[in-house]
């Protein structure tokens, strides 16, 4: 299996991970060289883009938050200095409009945490003219409903009052809703 990794990695084999949770970075840098590619790890966006500017990689895999910021801004150094390479953004708070924002800049793909190596692999190296499988479980009805508030909010830079206008919905209604937790 890992000469056929190999093969589908191509002649460039750099990898650049970015996230800020160390343990997390550390067994995927591990599963990664054990796939074939020349790994390469940040745990900033300072330091994401530092690499990203000195030696851009031909694959990168970077978490969307960041203690320092926003990961989306290492995809924009990446996509500047190296215009070919494939960008996988990871995030354990996975909504619509974050998603959107990662593939407008650039990214190749998005995944949310969990995501385990296989997966990581699968998005970085995926044909690029096929499509994805359906999901094998779709979000609930109540999921889309709380997508579609977040990127509503996202779109109104976080304004709640004007995200509740356009929603045409009570204010402190629609901050309770964004107070919980996303339902699955």
């Amino acid at each position: 299996m890992a000469e056929t990794a190999l093969q589908d990695i191509g002649p460039d084999k750099t990898l650049l991970l970015v996230d800020d949770d160390e343990p997390f970075l550390r067994r995927l840098a591990k599963a990664m060289e054990k796939r074939g590619f020349t790994v390469e790890t940040a745990g900033s966006v300072a330091a994401g883009s530092a690499i990203a500017t000195a030696r851009p990689p031909a694959f990168a895999v970077v978490d969307l938050r960041l203690e320092d910021g926003n990961g989306l801004d290492v995809v924009e150094v990446l996509r500047e200095k190296r215009p070919d390479s494939r960008v996988v953004v990871l995030t354990g708070y996975g909504a619509i409009a974050t998603a959107v924002a990662a593939v407008k800049i650039g990214a190749t793909d998005y995944l949310s945490k969990p995501a385990d190596a296989t997966d990581i692999m699968n998005a970085l190296l995926a044909n690029e003219d096929v499509l994805p499988p359906p999901p094998e479980n779709p979000m609930s009805a109540d999921r889309v409903r709380w997508e579609h508030i977040q990127r509503i909010y996202e779109l109104c830079d976080r304004n709640v009052s004007e995200t509740a206008r356009r929603l045409n919905m009570h204010r402190r209604t629609l901050q309770r809703i964004l107070a919980k937790r996303s339902p699955r």
